[in-house]
């Protein structure tokens, strides 16, 4: 389980409407939909992973202590939430090096994992990902065509983990094959807009075939009452409203009918798992 932690006008589907310039003036609502799902999961005694974005960190300190307290893992989205192919490596660098010690401070922990906003990963972050300090990517989600995620050189879709570099692995969002398609079924809009029980047992396909299963969600999905923001594209609006409504209950669903952990647990075992293979 992976929760990206941003706030509601922080998200690209938003951009054409709220300028990065305008953030300060928008309505804050990460800390009480945040803390809703840390209390949702806390009913299930359970452990996720938590990518949280810089900017969030930096503003609300409290949360991200509030997250490393209740044992979870505590992973980088970046410092400020901007598509990698806009920035190029250097703005890229400095980005994921100020993130990554901003939460090591607040948490006294490594910080393992990073998250590329909107899953914009490309080839040329790797390195540099691993030269800063990390040591897995979740970005990948090697599904069909999207018109913002990025590819990365080796990864198919085939395996869950695939590792990169030595010591630096990828942990892809999940698919659910089709042929030699992935239907994207980690989670986010598609989560929302398929009736529970067909995700539900697309989920349940994946687990049969003795993969972990890696989904993600936003603190933005659960929030029904979130401004609407008017002068979007239809599909821009389509993506980011659709059953908002029902965010909250899917998502307390969701963490009812399986195990879940943190990315770095399932990183782990997986390693494990591939040495004793080998040996």
């Amino acid at each position: 389980m992976s929760i990206d932690v941003e706030d509601w006008f922080q998200v690209e589907n938003l951009r054409p409407a709220i300028t990065r310039s305008s953030w300060d003036d928008c309505e804050s609502r990460i800390e009480r939909n945040t803390d809703r799902m840390l209390e949702m999961i806390a009913r299930h005694d359970l452990r996720c992973t938590f990518f949280v974005l810089g900017l969030v960190a930096e503003r609300a300190p409290q949360l991200v202590k509030r997250i490393a307290e209740a044992g979870h893992e505590i992973a980088s989205h970046g410092y400020g939430h901007e598509m990698l192919h806009e920035i190029g490596r250097d703005a890229f660098r400095r980005d994921v090096d100020r993130a990554r010690k901003l939460l090591e401070d607040l948490t006294g922990r490594r910080v393992r994992g990073y998250r590329a906003p909107s899953f914009s990963i490309t080839d040329w972050a790797i390195d540099l990902l691993q030269e800063t300090g990390h040591e897995y990517d979740s970005s990948a989600y090697p599904t069909i065509a999207h018109d913002r995620y990025g590819r990365l050189s080796g990864i198919e879709g085939e395996e869950p983990v695939v590792e990169l570099r030595s010591g630096f692995s990828e942990v892809c969002i999940s698919c659910l094959k089709l042929g030699r398609k992935g239907l994207p079924w980690g989670g986010g809009g598609y989560f929302r807009l398929l009736p529970y029980r067909v995700f539900r047992a697309g989920i349940r396909r994946i687990l049969e075939s003795d993969r972990p299963y890696v989904f993600y969600i936003h603190p933005w999905e659960i929030d029904a009452e979130q401004p609407r923001v008017k002068g979007l594209k239809r599909t821009h609006r389509f993506r980011h409203y659709i059953n908002l409504d029902k965010g909250e209950a899917r998502f307390g669903s969701l963490l009812r009918d399986f195990e879940w952990t943190t990315i770095e647990a399932v990183l782990d075992w997986w390693r494990q798992r591939e040495a004793r293979a080998q040996t």
